[in-house]
């Protein structure tokens, strides 16, 4: 047997009875996906980012590959078998920058498309990110991280020769010391570095106890550059906030351009030179807010507001070669989309289905790149199939790239379906989605799962889903809406959940439950329900609020705002936004907005998930509701993934293993 087959036979065991034709777990780790799509200047060859599953390292990796936009010759970019990321054009398009990953930290390399030779032009003591060529492509600017030392509060005795003595203890006196996926952040600070695009020793030209992330944006000039960053004293605790800077090479001078209380960042100068582009906003303390686009003179002056024509957060965005306008991409309705956006603020669409890059729930994401006579490469997703490249020419949209047809073409997925609604609270429209088993039959009888989104300020659309099918490939009709607190229709609804959560988005998905039960494609003896994040905060508190569903698994939820928020890796980001005040300033509300509470009431059975090194809702979260329903004898169990973050799924086997331990529970309370 080989290595593979053995794998997947341990992971997968009994559960793993299906139709050859049916998406199987198995088929998690033959899935194929294209990200950050970079389109050379002149419109003519594509450069993406190859993302494959590794079953031997049980890692999603990506090397660089290079397609003509007229859809021939698509090869790989170098031969080179590891992985390649952050890929840049030069401004002529003559060369590529990009980065390799090493033991010690990443290196630049660049490419040279006449000669097709590759070298590394760099010696770094991190890992480089946020790639920028000069606009005499000379040079290249980054960011990375600076290590500093951390604090020592006493000097130890040394110890005697060929002692084993217990590790020095970790002491740490930041705010921000520790990240879910990451674990215990090192100190130090990010700075911008310069480099020659020919290689060269870097040359730091940031300086403090600042860190400056996100792109970098040069002058036409050539003679400065514009980045974001919170330079000011207290910016540890103004955490929210940051600015956009302009660093005059010659002098490493820095200059302010903004000065509002709101997180301004990701500058762009526009092709002519008139314009600074930036996106951010007047922090309200709200639990969100539109991440909108403004433009501004190089001085800073006439600040003015382009995007309010679009009630979304700008994810990202281009220039148009001309400086009359810029690309831009958001969600609406749960549908990423590209558009056009004019100095005026008129809207012009241009894409939708953007994204599929989160592979095991339908979330959002996504990018693309502009040439500079407007031809536009995007990832691009259906419910059949993750992230493909995609392009937009004068001769209008082609898809250029079919990854997953040999591993996905003879499936028989489960079909989506769009459903809205409305919510019986105020009557809002609701939207959701369908996906049935495949070959579905409306007269015969379906369990209903119904699976909550995390954030909860995110959305799931209209996207490829590898748990979502696994669902329904078990015989599961799975329901996923979009309740309020959800991102892609508008500020003020996202907004909803501001010191209200769990709100009336409890009242939306069991609207949505009672929509399929009217409609008969639900029924009320056989309903289900699982959700991880804030997802699982809901089903949670649907079973605490209920007792509709057969069963339930809660994964890596929070139950108790109270422990929750002072223990996680983001902490301090809580307060104000979420609950008014402290927890120890608003007990009753932190309290009463805590799934704990409600859990006197639960008769559900229910399976509880987490990962074992998860920062974000820490293990101690699950536990206390499995450690409850186990003093209350309500039927649950706890499932603890070792070495699995915040993030299970980002493991092909977490994903597998996730998806068969919620099936092995729902099948268990099934007809």
């Amino acid at each position: 047997m080989s290595k593979r087959l053995l794998f997947l036979f341990l992971i997968i065991g009994s559960t793993a009875v299906a139709q050859e034709n049916l998406f199987q777990y198995e088929d998690v780790f033959d899935l194929q996906y294209v990200r950050d799509p970079q389109i050379h200047p002149d419109g003519n060859q594509i450069v993406y980012r190859r993302m494959q599953m590794d079953i031997m390292k049980d890692r999603a990796a990506g090397n660089l590959w290079i397609r003509n936009a007229s859809g021939a010759g698509h090869q790989k970019l170098t031969a080179y078998e590891g992985s390649e990321y952050g890929a840049t054009w030069s401004p002529n398009g003559d060369r590529l920058a990009y980065i390799r990953p090493t033991s010690e930290g990443a290196e630049i390399y660049v490419y040279w498309t006449s000669t097709k030779q590759t070298a590394k032009i760099s010696q770094l003591q991190g890992s480089p990110s946020n790639l920028s060529w000069s606009p005499d492509g000379r040079r290249l600017v980054f960011t990375m991280k600076v290590a500093a030392k951390p604090p020592v509060l006493v000097q130890m005795p040394a110890a005697p020769k060929g002692a084993k003595w217990a590790k020095k203890p970790r002491i740490t006196d930041r705010l921000y010391h520790e990240a879910d996926g990451r674990g215990y952040i090192l100190p130090g600070h990010t700075h911008i570095f310069m480099i020659a695009a020919e290689g060269s020793g870097a040359i730091q030209l940031t300086t403090g106890d600042f860190n400056h992330r996100g792109p970098i944006s040069w002058s036409p000039d050539g003679k400065s550059i514009y980045f974001s960053a919170n330079r000011d004293a207290d910016w540890e605790y103004d955490f929210r906030n940051s600015e956009v800077y302009t660093l005059t090479i010659s002098d490493k001078k820095i200059t302010v351009l903004t000065d509002r209380q709101g997180p301004d960042s990701a500058p762009q100068v526009a092709p002519n030179g008139k314009y600074i582009a930036y996106v951010g906003y007047t922090d309200r303390v709200q639990a969100y807010q539109n991440r909108q686009l403004s433009i501004m003179l190089p001085d800073g002056s006439q600040k003015q507001l382009l995007s309010s024509a679009i009630d979304a957060s700008i994810q990202s965005y281009y220039w148009a070669a001309d400086s009359k306008g810029l690309y831009v991409q958001y969600d609406r309705e749960g549908d990423t989309k590209i558009a056009f956006l004019d100095l005026k603020g008129k809207v012009r669409p241009l894409a939708q289905q953007v994204g599929g890059t989160s592979i095991g729930r339908p979330y959002g994401g996504g990018s693309f790149s502009v040439s500079k006579n407007g031809q536009i490469a995007y990832t691009k997703t259906l419910p059949e199939h993750p992230a493909e490249l995609a392009v937009i020419t004068a001769k209008g949209k082609r898809q250029l790239t079919h990854l997953n047809a040999m591993n996905l073409g003879g499936k028989q997925l489960g079909k989506v379906e769009t459903v809205w609604y409305t919510s019986s609270y105020d009557q809002r429209r609701i939207q959701g989605w369908l996906v049935y088993p495949p070959n579905y039959d409306p007269a015969k009888k379906y369990p209903l799962l119904v699976e909550n989104h995390g954030g909860p300020i995110s959305n799931y659309g209209n996207r490829f889903s590898a748990e979502l099918q696994l669902y329904a490939a078990a015989g599961y009709i799975v329901f996923y809406p979009n309740p309020r607190g959800s991102t892609s229709y508008g500020e003020e609804f996202a907004n909803l959940l501001h010191h209200n959560y769990p709100g009336q988005d409890y009242n939306d998905v069991m609207d949505g439950v009672d929509y399929c039960i009217a409609k008969g494609i639900a029924h009320e003896d056989q309903l289900y329900v699982t959700g991880g994040s804030a997802g699982g905060i809901m089903t949670a508190w649907m079973i605490g609020k209920n007792n509709r569903f057969r069963a339930a698994v809660v994964v890596k939820p929070v139950m108790n705002w109270i422990s929750k928020t002072l223990v996680a890796d983001n902490y301090f980001q809580y307060a104000n936004t979420r609950f008014p005040g402290q927890p120890w300033e608003n007990f009753e509300a932190y309290w009463n907005f805590s799934p704990l509470s409600l859990v006197e009431n639960v008769n559900t059975p229910t399976m509880v998930m987490v990962g074992m090194e998860d920062l974000r809702t820490p293990p101690s979260e699950a536990k206390q509701l499995y450690h409850a329903l186990k003093l209350r004898k309500v039927p649950t169990v706890l499932v603890e993934i070792p070495e699995a973050s915040h993030g299970i799924a980002n493991r092909p086997s977490n994903l597998i293993t996730k998806v068969a331990h919620v099936l092995s529970w729902l099948n268990k309370y099934r007809d």
